[in-house]
């Protein structure tokens, strides 16, 4: 249940600095950056969804189309104008740690079926997947946060 409680902290503090930009800013790539507002949005929402997938392999991923544009090495270089609105991605946020939640409710002390590795590092259970998720998301939270200073100036 603590991981849970972390999951929501971090999602309640990355909420927080989304809020802080504006509207306009979502789409600004800082010098020195690779990625903007919308594409860190996105990608933590889109991370989430996947590693909710490896914990619970019957989970159905909600906007599994937002995947390409926002899964780990992607750019908004590279998109279509196909990215969904800052409203849409507020509201994904908003509701998917609830959903995520009673989705993995039972699930965290049990091994997955296929252990992540990462840089070397294996998650074998639910839990440590989503304490795993819960660093993700605290780092780019972290960009958002500096992407607020510089994008505020």
């Amino acid at each position: 249940m603590a991981t849970i409680q972390q999951m929501n902290f971090a999602r309640t503090y990355t909420l927080g600095q989304l809020k802080k930009l504006a509207e306009a800013d979502w789409d600004e790539i800082p010098a020195g950056f690779h990625n903007n507002v919308r594409w860190n949005a996105g990608h933590i929402f889109v991370s989430l969804e996947g590693f909710t997938k490896a914990i619970a392999p019957d989970y159905d991923v909600q906007h599994p189309d937002w995947t390409p544009l926002f899964t780990t090495g992607t750019s908004p270089s590279g998109w279509n104008g196909n990215a969904p609105s800052n409203e849409e991605l507020l509201d994904a946020l908003k509701t998917q740690t609830g959903r995520i939640a009673d989705t993995l409710e039972g699930k965290l002390d049990s091994s997955i079926a296929n252990p992540l590795n990462l840089g070397g590092h294996e998650l074998k259970t639910g839990d440590a997947v989503l304490q795993f998720t819960v660093w993700h998301e605290g780092a780019h939270a972290g960009l958002l946060n500096a992407f607020s200073h510089i994008l505020n100036q």
